[in-house]
């Protein structure tokens, strides 16, 4: 932005000199220099403090790697990438046999062991009537009552089982979390998948939109507050401006962060000072008509109701590093 202050002053330099034919002296030259030196660093001082600008501006936006719950092979992957799905839309199916098997097998079990334990409590119904009868002794009575409370405890083990089992059968068909869509898709019927944290077998973005970040100057902090008007460019658009509103400061920075750790915070002189992340909300209706990918890069400036009259200076340098992106060599 600097530089485009500079050329736009010798530019404007040269015709002065060219249009008044001021001679190129040991006077005009320095005075001219002096000038712009003096001209320059008031404009830069009262637009970056006033009119800040940012040249790192992205869309951030939210991705969510799909990780399957149980280890299978897959049998069909009926999304298409970049397609928007509904929440609930099954994204791929794996190979359920086995889980299906385990399934019906605990649910035998527990049958067989419901049975079992309608009959031990018929057995110990009739133990204790004989028992108040005086036909039977206390100790056939305990008998039949610890062995009917082993039965309730084991079918209460194997219906954890089964529903375990049937958690890891419905895990074999993995949809969608929320509305979205899946891009770059290389999952294919075959291919065999495990549960891996660190190996996601889908990129889902879900349908939640994003967030425009410009990323400012830290002396600029007194003057980024919400509501505040902006404009914003984007690098594939040249030429285009769009305004916005500053939706919100966010209160940390990165470069001050710390973890949880058996170590002292000390002071690292390579750490920079990083930037204050700023979330811009466009309110320009031509940008609706913009399908621009997610991630995209551009630069942003915030215009403060001081020194307004500045602001002018600031929207046109603006506009001039937008006419810049044209050039395919400056980026």
């Amino acid at each position: 932005m600097e530089l485009l202050l500079i050329l736009t002053y010798t530019a404007i330099c040269t015709v002065i000199f060219k249009v008044f034919r001021i001679p190129i002296n040991k006077w005009s030259v320095p005075t001219a220099v002096l000038g712009g030196v003096l001209i320059i660093g008031a404009l830069v001082l009262a637009m970056n403090y006033n009119h800040p600008y940012s040249e790192s501006t992205r869309w951030y936006f939210q991705s969510i790697p799909m990780v399957p719950q149980v280890r299978g092979r897959v049998v069909e992957v009926p999304v298409q990438a970049n397609v928007p799905i509904k929440q609930g839309d099954v994204l791929f199916r794996m190979e359920d046999t086995p889980y299906r098997e385990q399934v019906e097998s605990l649910q035998a079990r527990l049958d067989k062991a419901n049975d079992d334990s309608d009959h031990m409590k018929l057995e110990l119904d009739r133990a204790e009537s004989m028992e108040k009868q005086g036909a039977a002794s206390n100790r056939e009575t305990e008998r039949w009552r610890a062995q009917y409370e082993a039965s309730i405890a084991n079918i209460d083990d194997i219906q954890s089982q089964l529903d375990s089992a049937k958690f890891d059968l419905d895990s074999t068909v993995v949809r969608a979390p929320s509305d979205g869509m899946v891009t770059q898709l290389v999952l294919q019927p075959g291919m065999m998948v495990a549960r891996a944290p660190l190996q996601p077998v889908l990129v889902f973005l879900p349908d939640v939109g994003g967030a425009l970040v410009g990323w400012y100057r830290q002396n600029s902090l007194l003057r980024l507050k919400p509501g505040t008007d902006a404009e914003v460019t984007f690098d594939a658009l040249p030429g285009q401006v769009f305004s916005a509103k500053v939706r919100r400061v966010l209160p940390a920075i990165a470069e001050g962060q710390v973890v949880p750790s058996s170590d002292l915070v000390e002071y690292d002189p390579k750490v920079p000072p990083g930037r204050i992340p700023v979330i811009l909300d466009i309110d320009d209706p031509d940008f609706e008509q913009y399908q621009l990918p997610h991630g995209m890069f551009g630069q942003s400036a915030i215009y403060t109701e001081h020194a307004h009259h500045v602001a002018i200076m600031r929207k046109l340098l603006l506009r001039m590093a937008s006419w810049m992106d044209y050039l395919f060599p400056f980026h």
